[in-house]
């Protein structure tokens, strides 16, 4: 099957139970951000602008086990800033497993292998021995790290409510990795060195260690889709489970902060819905060759084969500030409960209806969070959906690639082989190491560059340059 029964039925079972009841609203999937901090300060991100005079915030434990009993979405999206930080994100995930809810734990993947060490050491015994000589054998933890999984006595003791719980391989679960293009790209994105190295070195330790492991990609204007494809040739090589890809978020915190911080003009980097068609012109034939997660209705609207009416509210956002209205991507309010949500927001001011944008901020969005439950409720259904999106959850899982030593020599063309975006700062300050970075490539085809704000944009690394070469010339500066 494309995707494990259990999860498909549950979800499948949840829907059927809310059309018998003609239940006219509900939610699919509560999008769930216990704390807006982060490690990382990804260009674009909207999140770290819109709330940045409260990233020190988190919503505590039982709001968000409360948060998901109220709106009694099946699947959980546990997103941020980075959950990883979130001190009580074990007890999080154990608690929304309890009540039976499927996972997704949305993640820059840089703390990830920490705490897939952490549940090593807590079920560390001989048994585990051949999994942990695979992953020093793969580089993928230290010889220091295995000294401490193997002396680690929290195997040896029963499990007990005074031990703090791990987060352990199930069906239930997926680790979701944000991975936005190969290295040079997606380092870029980040705006930190070796991240994509360490996502998939971490998605790699996950396979081995039996999780579940998805990938988020966003698409922006300025994205090569040969490399997204490449991108997931190379996933699929690895072994992950599915991905989501869908047009970039357009958030009004980041369109500020692009003209404010980068000086570059949000429509330079956004998609209209007309760029969104032409760069999603070939999902269908993806969503036969990868398990690309969302329905082929969702597809068919992003190829521009057919319209859907956004159906915000199956998606909905809990935060430190309440539920967020009217969607992910737009905030004209916080509310108190999800039910105020649903009964308080206008609906019919928002999406997009026969080709008119009823919000202005609306025009051009294609976003999974508006579309995607929109093809599995039925909205603007024609004959053939249900048996279509029926064929797609239960039909067979596509196989995966075969890894090519030539796809993973395309995939690592930045950091990793000394090209990174700061490779020719880098080389100013050390000339001895020869560094040279993408941009400067002459006698190799230049990287491809672009899937998300500032993308190809090197002012940054150029300003960082001007001031070591003007702070290399004061220290030369002759008495």
């Amino acid at each position: 099957m494309r995707f494990p029964f259990a999860l498909s039925a549950k979800i499948a079972g949840h829907i059927i139970k809310h059309k018998l009841r003609q239940t006219p609203k509900f939610a699919m999937v509560l999008q769930l951000e216990p704390l807006h901090t982060c490690n990382l300060t990804c260009t674009g991100c909207g999140r770290i602008r819109e709330y940045s005079t409260s990233l020190k915030d988190m919503v505590p434990l039982e709001k968000c086990l409360a948060a998901a009993t109220e709106c009694d979405a099946p699947m959980v999206s546990i997103c941020g800033g980075e959950p990883l930080i979130y001190p009580k994100i074990e007890e999080l995930i154990a608690g929304l497993l309890d009540q039976g809810r499927v996972l997704y734990v949305c993640t820059n993947g840089v703390f990830m292998r920490k705490k897939m060490r952490e549940y090593l050491a807590a079920i560390y015994s001989p048994a585990v021995e051949p999994k942990v000589k695979q992953l020093l054998d793969q580089k993928l933890i230290s010889e220091k790290d295995a000294e401490t999984i193997r002396n680690s006595r929290r195997g040896e003791l029963r499990e007990s409510q005074t031990l703090k719980p791990v987060i352990r391989p199930t069906r239930w679960m997926y680790w979701n990795v944000h991975v936005d293009g190969l290295e040079f790209t997606h380092d870029l994105i980040v705006e930190r060195e070796g991240v994509f190295k360490e996502c998939i070195e971490a998605i790699k330790m996950a396979k081995i260690l039996g999780y579940q492991v998805a990938t988020n990609t966003t698409v922006y204007k300025e994205a090569d889709m040969q490399e997204v494809e490449d991108l997931f040739k190379y996933l699929s090589s690895l072994g992950v489970d599915g991905h989501t890809i869908s047009p970039g978020y357009d958030y009004d915190a980041a369109k500020k902060d692009m003209v404010k911080r980068l000086g570059k003009d949000p429509k330079d980097f956004f998609l209209t819905r007309d760029m969104t068609r032409q760069k999603f012109a070939k999902i269908l034939d993806w969503g036969k060759a990868f398990t690309i997660f969302g329905t082929p209705v969702y597809q068919e609207f992003l190829a521009g084969h057919r319209e859907l009416t956004c159906t915000a509210w199956a998606i909905p956002t809990y935060n430190i500030k309440g539920w967020k209205g009217p969607c992910y991507l737009m905030t004209d309010g916080h509310y108190g409960s999800y039910q105020e949500l649903l009964e308080q927001v206008a609906w019919e001011k928002y999406g997009v209806v026969n080709g008119k944008a009823r919000d202005s901020r609306c025009e051009h969005c294609m976003v999974h969070c508006g579309y995607d439950p929109s093809g599995a409720l039925g909205t603007n259904y024609q004959s053939g959906d249900n048996w279509k999106n029926f064929k797609y959850n239960f039909g067979a899982k596509p196989k995966p690639v075969r890894y090519s030593s030539e796809l993973e020599k395309r995939v690592y063309n930045g950091f990793s082989i000394g090209k990174g975006h700061l490779a020719e700062a880098k080389a100013i300050i050390n000339p001895a190491a020869g560094a040279k970075g993408a941009f400067s490539r002459k006698e190799e085809e230049p990287a491809r560059v672009g899937s998300r704000c500032g993308t190809g944009d090197t002012t940054e690394r150029d300003q960082l340059m001007a001031k070591i070469k003007d702070a290399k010339r004061i220290e030369v500066r002759p008495e």
